[in-house]
């Protein structure tokens, strides 16, 4: 259906695989490199753009996103003139959302100052801890007081400001997560991203946990209750769940990730960027994902590893694992249309039953409870 992504918008994704360090729980497509040609990659980017820029033209762009590894460790230039090109490619909505994720250790005033004037409205910051002792555990290369610095700086130069924080980490109890997570609060974000810590096979925290020397992790209940407290604090604050694990004032959620839980349409570009796109039909794109591989397929005229067309069952299930995680769910008769068929009746009425989804209407959304154990909710309403 060529038509659908509208429902859900259109963004742009634009990966940087670098960072100062690895850390340890990380299995995002990072490196560290001691070189790195700029030049070489803003050349690389702006050739990707054009090139989508001819597969997909004259649509209305809702967001920009850098992400990474560490985007603050591009020079401002380079987001500049990404923007300059993009701008020259796209029509643009009126509230067009251009963020860019940093971390505290990447960060210097004068280059905050370039990003603002390249046309970044947002900020994603990933602070993970408020105590230095859970930092140096999370191999974070930031203290808090530098942290508290460079939140203080983006909020001088942007309007909106996100920060991120993990939670269930080793040795911590609910009470300390409630007063981090009040002080967080404190600081007066718009947006927060609260995410349990999670032992991915593959990373240092994943190798540590395999061999029993990653002590101290909450059990189920424990990071259930923080869960909980999360969802408390947050309400009464003001920032309300609107997805699993983001929090937002009204009107202050990620425009461009609501893209992906709408499932909108999405370009990636980048090593290992992953991406939605519709022509006559939908593709799922994958680029390659070491850095050098990527050059080199751009110079050979493309950084896609892969784009395969995504059959309309499979679409109506990514729209079910998207779409649920978000408050607002996912338009029945949307997921009906790509699904072929109908939702199953019982299995509705099941989980209606047992406290999971809210009476099924036009929307199907999951409640808190629901939330809890959505891989199982989602697992009943999967089209077979």
């Amino acid at each position: 259906m060529p038509e659908d992504w509208k429902q859900g918008g259109f963004g742009l994704y634009i990966h940087w695989p670098f960072c100062q360090a690895k850390c340890p729980y990380c299995d995002f497509n990072s490196h560290v490199s001691r070189e790195i040609d700029q030049s070489r990659w803003l050349n690389a980017y702006l050739t990707e753009i054009n090139r989508y820029a001819e597969m997909l033209p004259g649509r209305v762009l809702n967001s920009v996103y850098f992400g990474g590894g560490t985007p603050s460790l591009m020079r401002p230039e380079l987001v500049a003139a990404m923007l300059e090109r993009i701008r020259q490619k796209w029509p643009q909505a009126n509230d067009l959302e251009i963020t860019l994720e940093a971390n505290p250790g990447s960060v210097e005033a004068g280059r905050f100052q370039g990003y603002a004037e390249a046309g970044v409205s947002r900020i994603s910051m990933g602070f993970q801890a408020l105590n230095d002792a859970d930092l140096r555990r999370l191999g974070r290369i930031h203290t808090v007081d530098e942290a508290c610095a460079a939140y203080d700086i983006a909020r001088k130069y942007f309007d909106r400001v996100s920060f991120d924080l993990i939670y269930a980490r080793q040795d911590q109890s609910l009470e300390n997560w409630r007063s981090e997570l009040r002080e967080a609060l404190e600081m007066a974000a718009d947006h927060l991203s609260l995410y349990q810590l999670s032992i991915e096979q593959g990373t240092a925290f994943g190798d540590r946990y395999a061999h029993g020397r990653l002590r101290g992790l909450p059990g189920d209940d424990l990071s259930a209750d923080m869960y909980q407290a999360t969802q408390e604090i947050c309400d009464l604050a003001g920032l309300p769940a609107y997805e699993v694990s983001n929090h937002a004032r009204p009107g202050a959620e990620s425009r461009h990730n609501l893209i992906y839980w709408r499932y909108g349409d999405y370009i990636g570009i980048g090593p290992g960027a992953h991406g939605r796109i519709t022509t006559d039909r939908r593709f799922a794109s994958v680029a390659w994902s070491s850095p050098e591989r990527w050059l080199s397929a751009v110079d050979q005229g493309t950084g896609d590893k892969s784009i395969e067309a995504v059959a309309p069952q499979d679409q109506a299930n990514e729209y079910l694992m998207m779409g649920l995680r978000i408050g607002e769910g996912i338009d029945r008769a949307r997921f009906e249309k790509l699904a072929g068929r109908e939702m199953r009746a019982e299995s509705l009425s099941h989980l209606e039953e047992i406290g999971m989804i809210h009476p099924p209407k036009a929307r199907i959304r999951v409640t808190e409870q629901g939330r809890m154990v959505l891989n199982a909710v989602i697992k009943e309403l999967l089209v077979d």
